[in-house]
């Protein structure tokens, strides 16, 4: 299916086997040859597991969908892309996925956001909104990582690249209506996959090296995606 796909992404990520594409103009995908150990918060498919395709789906602005899990799993059965597969959605345009990528010493590390920061949060802030109600401006984030890390090595990742988005945000100056520093938005959401190359990684905080290349991929994509969206917003194209 995904050979027939008629656009793809612009760049590629330099780790064997994993392709990116765009379809439908509205799914961003990662496809990998090989299945990926996969942790994270996505709406559709989120736990510790195996996955062959991670997706990243656009969604009007004014997306209040009763079921976004469901209306996922049908995007991926729609490009044939069966039920092995973790869903993420945005109301930015995935055609303005940013992507960004580092390697040294046999470890290969690239984070691909979407940044919408129309919906800011402060951990420990009452944020004043409706709870509970999916809401679709928000910071995704994928990473992907060519090694093989352990379960507490991928959550000491989620960690590692919680770090470096709230960093972003912090050089970006996204504050609540308060004043108050935002560290992401209300809904933010990431999924780390790895290969499982290699030998095993136990650790990835920011003293180690896989951690500085997580840290600095990251602090990267998501500078540049929210640097992107307030200029969406300036021109009045924040969707499309």
């Amino acid at each position: 299916m995904l050979e027939d796909l008629p656009v793809y992404f612009d760049q590629q990520v330099s780790i064997r086997g994993i392709s990116l594409h765009i379809a439908e103009r509205s799914t961003f995908i990662v496809a990998s040859a090989t299945p990926l150990k996969v942790i994270g918060s996505p709406v559709l498919g989120g736990d510790l597991r195996l996955a062959g395709h991670i997706i990243n789906h656009s969604v009007d602005k004014g997306y209040n969908g009763s079921d976004p899990e469901g209306d996922l799993r049908q995007v991926a059965l729609r490009l044939g892309l069966g039920d092995n597969v973790l869903g993420l959605m945005t109301a930015v345009s995935v055609s303005h996925t940013v992507l960004k990528q580092e390697r040294q010493n046999n470890i290969t590390v690239a984070a691909l956001c979407t940044a919408g920061t129309g919906n800011p949060g402060a951990a420990g802030m009452p944020t004043g909104q409706e709870q509970g109600g999916y809401r679709p401006g928000t910071i995704n984030i994928i990473l992907l990582i060519d090694g093989n890390l352990t379960g507490a090595a991928m959550v000491n990742a989620v960690m590692t690249a919680t770090e470096a988005k709230a960093r972003a945000l912090f050089k970006a100056e996204i504050r609540l209506a308060d004043g108050e520093p935002a560290t992401g938005t209300t809904s933010d959401a990431i999924v780390v996959a790895c290969t499982g190359r290699g030998k095993s990684l136990r650790y990835a905080g920011t003293a180690t090296h896989l951690g500085y290349l997580i840290g600095k991929t990251v602090y990267q994509s998501v500078s540049l995606g929210v640097e992107k969206y307030l200029l969406w917003c300036g021109s009045g194209d924040v969707m499309r």
